[in-house]
């Protein structure tokens, strides 16, 4: 199978909402696309994300049921789940902190000061914006934060709600490209949001705290499959330069 170029596959990506049944779609392709996906750039390379990879037929018939049964859904050969992990980020920061470890140690003339930057954020600043109690810590930061703001630029998004967000965006920038794979490949998705969450974690095993960004169906593209020409406002009212 000859691969798309980055371009190609990103003019040939469409959400496709009706795919060919006859046409089967390679798990190991999907399974490395996948791979791609997660070399995506993250905040702070927390990597809160995980990707379900559903080909049973019992559970792609419940989540196509719990994605409302849309044609997208209902027609889908597998799917991926990208789901948003902010719950896991003190595993995260001790994986990235070991690693960081074993790179300043393999170095022959070890940068201590980099590596003294690099713990304090990862063991005092990481955890001083993820810990939380009730929201009340949270409301605290963000008071914090507008108050020392006014005398020099602050990060304000400090709030839980504001720290989903965060791990939302790191997990759609790795479904994006999961989806540019996927069309390198010949292969066609489709990004829902219309689902379910509850449900769609009961199906999965996922916990509450589990954030469901997308619900991305997968297979080749049948009759009909994309409704229309691809549509865009023109380019002059969405770019500016300054």
């Amino acid at each position: 199978m000859i691969q798309k170029t980055v371009q190609e596959a990103i003019a040939y990506r469409r959400s496709v909402r009706v795919y060919d049944p006859d046409q089967s779609i390679d798990s190991e392709v999907v399974k490395e696309c996948i791979r791609q996906a997660i070399l995506a750039p993250t905040s702070s390379n927390l990597q809160l994300w995980e990707f379900y990879h559903v080909t049973q037929k019992d559970t792609k018939e419940a989540l196509a049921k719990a994605c409302l049964n849309q044609n997208a859904a209902r027609t889908a050969i597998q799917f991926v789940v990208a789901v948003a992990r902010k719950d896991k980020w003190k595993s995260r920061v001790k994986a990235n902190l070991t690693f960081l470890k074993q790179q300043f140690e393999q170095q022959e003339v070890r940068d201590t000061k980099r590596e003294k930057m690099a713990n304090n954020y990862y063991t005092k600043i990481i955890p001083t914006l993820y810990t939380d109690f009730f929201g009340i810590l949270g409301v605290l930061k963000r008071g914090l934060a507008t108050i020392q703001g006014i005398s020099k630029p602050m990060y304000r998004q400090v709030l839980q709600s504001d720290l989903d967000i965060v791990a939302h965006k790191s997990t759609a920038l790795a479904a994006q490209n999961f989806m540019i794979s996927m069309a390198a490949n010949n292969y066609d998705t489709c990004p829902m949001e219309g689902f379910d969450s509850k449900r769609v974690k009961t199906i999965l095993g996922l916990p509450s705290s589990a954030m469901i960004t997308m619900v991305i169906s997968c297979g080749i593209r049948g009759k009909g499959g994309v409704y229309g020409p691809q549509f865009r406002v023109p380019f002059n009212e969405v770019y500016f330069e300054k």
